[in-house]
């Protein structure tokens, strides 16, 4: 009896060592219900993709950048920024510090470039691939077409950093944009109407427009227009996957970066050809996707109609919130718009840029 008692101690001492034990190694470890706490990487894509995106406008350490007038160091660290690849990308726009002789065009020192990488390179999320033209419908009598306004409707109800006019603003406003694919002389005669009549403009320039005429787009930065992001090669967006988008916005980004020490954070689809995953791609990519919502055929330099076309069709589709497009390769532009401006301002429209577009919150 007494051999079969201490048999039955030891067992229970043995059992409650065990039990001490295993209560010590729990105690270091998350409960059922608790979620594991893990150190984030700024800059990975859940699932290991990396990305980046522009500073919001102030200086910010993990980026080393600047806004305008603020001293710029090469020296300081690059690492990404992430951003919500859904959501609305900042709209400041970044400028080097002045460095006279530092090698750029504009004479302001050169910012950091980015890394070429794209959220969800394989479109994971199975968006929509199907492509869309864009089309704005000629606006009459100062009212927006209802093409326009379904186009914003759905880029709203979607979610998407994307813009086809301004709804939100009360006052007649005007957001007058020009596409720069190339240089044929004609730029040169806008930019010094604008110079004159003190008004804003947005320049979506492709990599061809920066290298063919850096004088023109060094001027634009100076001057105080945004040179906007229109691709490297100009391809459909509609037609390529998100790795090629990324090279192509990147790329111009980059090239603004190195060679003009500037970067803005709007984009233009080449030919007005997107899809569901583009929108989302150039996002994510920290770009606001902007379209229009006035325009006319202006880009054939072979079918030029004169100024008094150009200026009789612009004055009969603006419409308050206007998103205007023209192309600065038309001599009919160049020779018609001191008078879009000042008659614009007669009927009590004002000009604002891009960065003042009210930004749509869900």
């Amino acid at each position: 009896m007494a051999r079969s008692a201490k048999l039955i101690l030891a067992v229970l001492a043995a059992a409650c060592v065990c039990l001490g034990l295993f209560a010590c190694r729990m105690a270091g470890q998350p409960s059922a219900t608790q979620r594991p706490t893990t150190a984030t990487q700024p800059g990975v894509w859940p699932g290991g993709d990396s990305y980046s995106s522009p500073s919001t406008g102030h200086h910010d350490q993990t980026s080393g950048e600047h806004t305008s007038g603020e001293e710029f160091s090469s020296h300081q660290p690059t690492q990404p920024v992430a951003i919500n690849p859904a959501g609305f990308p900042p709209r400041e726009v970044l400028r080097g510090s002045p460095a006279p002789g530092g090698g750029t065009y504009t004479g302001l020192a050169a910012l950091p470039a980015r890394p070429l990488a794209i959220a969800d390179p394989n479109n994971s999320k199975g968006l929509p691939l199907k492509k869309i033209e864009h089309a704005y419908g000629a606006a009459k009598d100062g009212r927006v077409h209802e093409i326009s306004i379904a186009n914003q409707s759905f880029f709203e109800a979607r979610h998407y950093a994307a813009v086809a006019y301004d709804r939100f603003t009360k006052e007649k406003v005007l957001y007058l944009t020009f596409d720069c694919g190339y240089e044929n002389g004609n730029t040169a005669a806008i930019l010094d109407v604008l110079k004159e009549k003190q008004v804003p403009a947005a320049f979506f320039c492709t990599v061809d427009e920066m290298k063919g005429a850096p004088e023109i787009v060094a001027r634009m930065i100076n001057e105080g227009h945004i040179v906007g992001n229109h691709s490297v090669k100009h391809p459909s967006f509609a037609e390529i996957g998100r790795t090629r988008m990324a090279e192509e916005v990147i790329g111009a980004d980059n090239y603004l970066r190195e060679h003009f020490g500037y970067s803005a954070p709007f984009f233009r689809f080449p030919k007005g050809e997107y899809n569901e995953s583009a929108l989302d791609a150039v996002a994510s990519l920290g770009f606001t996707s902007v379209f229009w919502s006035c325009s006319y055929s202006d880009w054939d330099t072979s079918q030029q109609k004169g100024a008094q076309y150009a200026l009789d069709t612009v004055l009969a589709r603006i419409h308050p919130g206007a998103i205007l497009l023209l192309h600065s390769v038309s001599s009919d532009n160049a020779g018609a718009m001191d008078q879009i401006i000042d008659r614009a301002r007669e009927m009590g429209y004002t000009f604002r840029d891009l960065t003042k577009l009210p930004i749509f919150n869900p």
